[in-house]
């Protein structure tokens, strides 16, 4: 347990965001979605190449890059995407890049690799040294093994959600071969009994799992999985109430209240906290350090999620009304102050940012 205290933690990384740029500005951009970023303790983030257009080419992997670094209010780095009418750009894509992101099942979008000679080709030119990450459930995350296997090489498996799953990847590891995994926080503090309550506000991919399932994820917290990744993921509730809806939902503001709550009820250590969400992030995707940088928390103070108080463009979340206890108070990124939460909004560096609803949406 832990009582009322304020602590200092490491700058968080989270290497699972949509920013929904380019092309889906309407749900998230580079301002809002790093905005939401400081304000839930994140000052790297990696950002996924669905979009529209998706990320296949170089130049339109250095066109989402250049507006990131000209836009942003923390660090951004993209995903090359996989894309088997594309793969003759992957080595130089690779040469940029921070990690190849691979689809290999449902996803919203056009980046589905489904062909085995397109997967062997990726393994064989993507860099070496940098990480490939994949979308896999179920059969095909053993595939994604089995070709780590073959080629000798690392594969970091995204989302992982199910209780078999995370047994097979703690048996890779077991003998020995380069696995790393995430898990998110819905899937930690959700389950599909849930989904009945939120709706289509609970619908996202990987889908919610049972009890079982949950229980398996937080069995192997401390020795199998190696990161807390949002998996962020915005779209309007406009969208979300449609039929069908767009799979997904927001993380970033949420992630770190929830996790240091688990850590006031003892469910994980601080320390661990930290390796899972700054530590081996930045380790397995080779970010380099951020000199003067720390993130300033609350913990132990009980308050609850409101959708009115978050800063993604989207403006809601699957665990509002929840009662957390850890809150942001400040972030400083590179010796300067980045964020700091003031009473009347959140202050970004010399930008002060008031609490706002998406235009022609209401929250629920």
């Amino acid at each position: 347990m832990v009582n009322n205290a304020k602590k200092r933690l490491p700058g968080l990384v989270d290497v699972h965001v949509h920013l929904r740029v380019p092309g889906g500005e309407h749900k998230e951009d580079i301002r809002s979605g790093t905005a939401a970023a400081l304000a839930g303790g994140f000052t790297s983030i990696l950002a996924m190449p669905n979009t529209s257009p998706p990320l296949v080419t170089l130049p339109d992997y250095r066109a989402a890059q250049q507006l990131a670094d000209s836009q942003a209010l923390c660090d951004v780095r993209h995903f090359a995407g996989a894309s088997a009418d594309h793969l003759d750009a992957l080595p130089r894509l690779g040469q940029e890049a921070v990690g190849l992101k691979i689809y290999m099942d449902q996803t919203y979008g056009p980046l589905r690799t489904a062909s085995l000679v397109a997967l062997m080709s990726c393994f064989r030119q993507w860099p070496r040294e940098k990480p490939i990450a994949v979308h896999a459930e179920g059969l095909s995350i053993a595939v994604v093994i089995g070709l780590a296997a073959a080629y000798g090489r690392s594969v970091h498996l995204c989302h992982v959600s199910r209780r078999d799953e995370i047994r097979l990847i703690a048996q890779a590891k077991q003998q020995g071969l380069a696995v790393t995994c995430e898990v998110t926080p819905h899937h930690l503090f959700l389950t599909e009994g849930d989904v009945e309550r939120l709706g289509s506000l609970g619908d996202m991919r990987p889908r919610l799992a049972t009890r079982d399932d949950v229980n398996a994820l937080w069995a192997h917290l401390d020795t199998v999985i190696d990161c807390i990744a949002t998996d962020h993921a915005p779209h309007t509730l406009g969208e979300k109430q449609s039929d069908p809806p767009p799979p997904g939902v927001p993380g970033l503001e949420t992630a770190l209240p929830l996790m240091l709550t688990a850590v006031v009820e003892g469910r994980l250590t601080m320390d661990r906290l930290v390796a899972l969400m700054a530590t081996q992030p930045r380790r397995i995707f080779g970010l380099p350090e951020q000199p003067d940088t720390w993130v300033e928390v609350e913990v132990g103070t009980p308050y609850l999620i409101e959708n009115g108080e978050l800063y993604t463009k989207c403006g809601w979340s699957p665990f509002s009304g929840m009662q957390v206890r850890g809150r942001v108070e400040t972030v400083w990124l590179r010796g300067r102050s980045a964020f700091e939460r003031d009473g009347a909004g959140h202050r970004y560096g010399d930008v002060h940012q008031r609490r706002s609803t998406p235009p022609n949406e209401s929250v629920v």
